[in-house]
């Protein structure tokens, strides 16, 4: 696992071995997303990274040591973020209905919060959607990591709010929605930004559209109520 430094951990000396590292992991994440895989040269992302073009070979095997660093990275960051919003499936069901959908809202919130206001994640969704199209190892590493199990705890939470079974398929497809809803807002950034004439999507654009998808997610649990 690659942990790049983060301002809010515990400060502690990094190795400039460490630093080496976490700009590479950075750098093949942005140009693996924007340019493919097979269309990104190792100079490239050395020269990106501001990093000696021998160090991949030395930190990572290659560019395919690279590719999985980087899938690791997106674990390890949208794992930290779900952890937070939805808890551990390993924790026991919640009982209480409304505590259960308090925590949908939360986490719709937080996504829209961290996939829509935040920079980091325009090039992770980048990263996957290459992947999407093309798969390889690396999606693997991301949908076991990241996809299936968050999807299957979100499954999870929805059965405590509304005691329709997780596993069914009508509630499997209705957490894509939401999720897919979310992510519309990342990939089609530039369109939205010129249909609603903003420059920029942050965090008061992310509060309206968080507003939106939150009502949304009212609406859906309304109507199962009926």
């Amino acid at each position: 696992m690659i942990k790049l430094p983060d301002a809010k951990s515990p400060r502690r000396e990094t190795s400039p071995a460490e630093l080496t590292r976490a700009a590479l992991v950075r750098a093949a994440l942005k140009l693996f997303g924007r340019q493919g895989f097979d269309g990104t040269s190792t100079r490239e992302i050395a020269a990106e990274a501001q990093a000696n073009i021998g160090s991949i070979a030395y930190h990572f095997g290659g560019k395919d040591g690279l590719r999985t660093a980087a899938a690791d990275y997106i674990v390890e960051t949208i794992q930290t973020i779900a952890g937070q919003a939805l808890g551990n499936d390993q924790a026991g069901a919640t009982s209480d209905p409304e505590t259960a959908r308090a925590q949908l809202f939360a986490a719709l919130e937080r996504m829209v919060g961290f996939i829509v206001a935040q920079p980091q994640a325009g090039e992770i969704v980048q990263f996957v959607l290459r992947e999407l199209s093309h798969p390889t190892a690396a999606l693997d590493r991301i949908y076991d990591g990241v996809f299936e199990p968050t999807h299957r705890r979100l499954c999870q939470i929805w059965e405590q709010a509304t005691g329709e079974p997780a596993e069914s398929e009508r509630t499997r497809l209705t957490m894509f929605t939401l999720i897919g809803q979310v992510i519309y807002f990342r990939i089609g950034r530039e369109a939205v930004m010129r249909r609603m004439g903003w420059h920029d999507i942050g965090a008061a654009e992310a509060a309206k559209i968080a507003a939106v998808a939150t009502d949304n997610l009212s609406a859906i649990l309304a109507a199962r109520k009926r």
